[in-house]
């Protein structure tokens, strides 16, 4: 087949080369192989590009005239486009056209107007954008770090072996998350811990503007370091109680009730035999310093005194030096005194062999700092009561480092130098915690204790109790640290971040136990995110998504379509100001006023002052009143009456109480209370039937001022007769 077609091919050759031969006008050509091939490619190249082209119009052709475009004459059109006229005037003008050049600069400016608003408009677009990602970036961040430390702080949770646990195992069964410590909070605690913030926190208060304020004034953190020594010195005296009546027959308590009886029992016990290197000899068989040491080690400086006048001669100046010690508020010898003292230390006592004589000179002189006393302190406790005797908080400028310790350094030592690994607080958690604490680094010891996971709910409720308090240094944004430090802060103070520390412990349990979440979100009715948002509206809210209870937190509509809100717990639980928050919301105004009468009755001839009960109630009775008379709103006949004559009546007492006697009778004389002549006597009586509980509870104060006011009348007058 193959040799058919190229013989076939030959013959066709052959007959043009005839035919070619036969045209004497063409010249003869001869080409060889390679020639003829690349006069061949070029002929091939020439052809296809004319027919791409020509396809190429082709199509364009047809899809331009589907569309209607007139094919012929679109060459022409967009050769006549010119874009130079758009960026010259509208129209060519003379510089004699005024009325020219004015239409133009009227145009320019509508486009330029046009213009400049076309571009505010997209920069406050991408503005808007940019501010709508941040926030749900924020947002997303936020629950992205909850989560992370959730996790993170449960990986750092520490093994307890041999601590005994403080509650019981066993809990009641049901699909709450919380554990048995959680959910036994309210029956069990413990005594200890809660007995040294008790103590902590019963300081007086100075006013000022903040919290911080509060914290660094002089006097209450004064008042920490003698809260944290009684604390110290009652737990010593509680021990050694125990010791002695645990060992009674080694013990042999006797004599006297009394510290100095206790201790002597005690020394029976912690040194049955005598020790070496005791100076200035004994009472009752006992070394003088040892007796004296731990009657100041139970904080009764009295039974002290007993046995430094028992030992007087032996012991010196040191009697006088202790008797201005003890007579001093501030436990604190004078600067001369103290000089003494110090100097006679250094010269004699620095190297004595007696341990408890050194540790008495050291307390009362607040000398040699840098000496732990560890032969007498051998624990914690005693470390933390010895250093704290020997804080200063006045600088006198007479004290050498060596002989100053100041409250702010004692912290640094012990949360920076030592720090955990020092106190092992793998085996003992509350050792550290009640370091931290007694020496008023409070958010220091929250958020240590927050660490573990069986004592996060004592470490919130300490919080909670603290942020009371207004003794809680909070920080000031949400992306903080659970514990920082924050630029501006005197060096050492931490704050605590609240709101991080109450959300992180309520995940655990909120869509499960959403009423109990609620109790603590409500600690956050005052604080706002990073948004200005408040951060309770916003915790309820996303409970509310997570948890779908909508009735039991929102409420819900009856059949009649009113709305009802459960302010009935509240108000059974007696807290009557929310429960009226509650049905004010719930537009029950009956409700709203009937408890406002019980919160006004117990307040109505009281004397008001800034800031107290009654102004408070007052104030919000007085909106409620002017709201309701704006709106038109008003409650049964019997409440709303008894709303607004209490109102009055407040407003009398108030009157009376300062002074106004005129303006205070003028309100009795337009109440119609009192009888103010005899004519009137039966009709008031008649009235009195109407009168409800809450007003009759004080009617007898208001004849006895009303009473009053007459007679200052007539006292006045009898003075302008006369």
């Amino acid at each position: 087949m193959d040799t058919e077609g190229f013989g076939e091919l030959l013959q066709q050759a052959e007959q043009l080369a005839a035919e070619t031969e036969g045209i004497s006008e063409l010249p003869h050509m001869e080409r060889n192989l390679q020639e003829i091939q690349q006069a061949g490619e070029r002929l091939r190249s020439r052809t296809l590009t004319r027919t791409s082209q020509e396809t190429a119009d082709v199509k364009a052709s047809v899809l331009l005239g589907s569309r209607g475009l007139d094919i012929s004459h679109i060459s022409q059109r967009l050769e006549s486009l010119s874009a130079a006229t758009t960026f010259e005037p509208l129209e060519p003008v003379k510089d004699t056209d005024i009325q020219g050049f004015l239409k133009n600069e009227k145009d320019n400016a509508l486009l330029s107007a046009i213009e400049e608003s076309r571009k505010r408009t997209f920069a406050m677009a991408e503005e808007y954008h940019r501010e709508s990602m941040l926030v749900e970036w924020e947002q997303v961040k936020q629950r992205i770090l909850h989560t992370l430390l959730a996790s993170g702080e449960d990986a750092l949770d520490f093994t307890q072996e041999n601590e005994p646990s403080y509650v019981g195992e066993s809990g009641p069964p049901g699909r709450s998350s919380l554990d048995s410590v959680e959910m036994a909070y309210a029956r069990q605690n413990i005594s200890e811990m809660w007995a040294m913030v008790k103590q902590m926190t019963s300081v007086r208060l100075v006013s000022a503007s903040d919290v911080l304020n509060v914290r660094t004034n002089l006097e209450v953190r004064m008042e920490f370091v003698r809260q944290a020594l009684r604390y110290l010195e009652q737990s010593y005296k509680n021990y050694t109680f125990v010791t002695v009546f645990g060992n009674l027959h080694q013990a042999q308590l006797g004599g006297v009730p009394g510290t100095y009886q206790l201790v002597r029992s005690y020394l029976n016990i912690k040194l049955p035999a005598p020790v070496p290197g005791l100076q200035d000899g004994e009472v009752e068989g006992h070394p003088v310093w040892a007796l004296i040491y731990y009657c100041m080690r139970c904080g009764d400086l009295t039974a002290a005194m007993h046995v430094v006048k028992r030992a007087q001669h032996q012991l010196g100046e040191f009697k006088t030096w202790f008797q201005e010690y003890m007579n001093s508020k501030e436990r604190r010898l004078s600067i001369a005194t103290e000089n003494k003292l110090r100097l006679h230390y250094r010269r004699a006592l620095r190297n004595n062999t007696d341990p408890y004589k050194r540790a008495v000179y050291c307390i009362i002189g607040r000398c040699d700092i840098t000496d732990n006393q560890s032969e007498v302190a051998d624990t914690t406790e005693d470390y933390l009561w010895l250093k704290l005797n020997q804080v200063c908080f006045d600088d006198d400028g007479a004290s050498s480092s060596q002989d100053r310790l100041t409250l702010s350094q004692f912290q640094k030592q012990l949360l920076e130098d030592y720090g955990e690994s020092h106190f092992a607080v793998n085996q003992q958690p509350f050792l550290y915690f009640q370091v931290l604490f007694l020496t008023a680094q409070f958010e220091a010891a929250i958020a240590f204790l927050f660490r573990t996971e069986r004592l996060r709910c004592h470490a919130v409720h300490v919080a909670l109790v603290l942020f009371e308090l207004k003794l809680l240094l909070k920080s000031s944004g949400q992306s903080a640290q659970l514990l920082s430090h924050e630029v501006g802060d005197p060096p050492g103070v931490r704050r605590l971040n609240f709101v991080r520390l109450l959300m992180l412990y309520t995940r655990k349990f909120e869509s499960t136990d959403p009423r109990e979440a609620l109790q603590y979100f409500y600690f956050l009715r005052n604080e706002k995110d990073s948004q200005g948002e408040n951060m309770f509206l916003r915790c309820v809210s996303e409970l509310v998504i997570e948890s779908r209870e909508f009735d039991m937190i929102l409420g819900k509509l009856e059949n009649d379509g009113s709305r009802k809100v459960m302010a009935s717990a509240a108000e059974n639980k007696g807290l009557f100001e929310e429960a009226a928050k509650l049905y004010d919301l719930a537009k029950n105004p009956d409700k709203v006023l009937e408890l406002m009468n019980k919160l006004l009755s117990p307040v109505v001839p009281q004397i008001s002052t800034p800031q107290s009960n009654k102004e408070r109630l007052k104030n919000m009775a007085h909106s409620i009143a002017e709201r309701y008379k704006a709106q038109g709103i008003s409650a049964k006949k019997s409440i709303d009456s008894t709303f607004y004559l209490l109102l009055d009546l407040i407003t009398f007492f108030d009157e009376y109480h300062a002074g106004h006697i005129d303006r205070a009778f003028d309100i009795i004389e337009r109440l119609k209370l009192v009888p103010l002549s005899q004519d009137c006597v039966e009709e008031r009586v008649a009235a009195f039937r109407n009168f409800s509980d809450e007003v009759i509870l004080w009617l007898y104060s208001v004849l006895l001022e009303t009473l009053g006011i007459i007679f200052l009348g007539l006292l006045m007058a009898s003075w302008v007769f006369f």
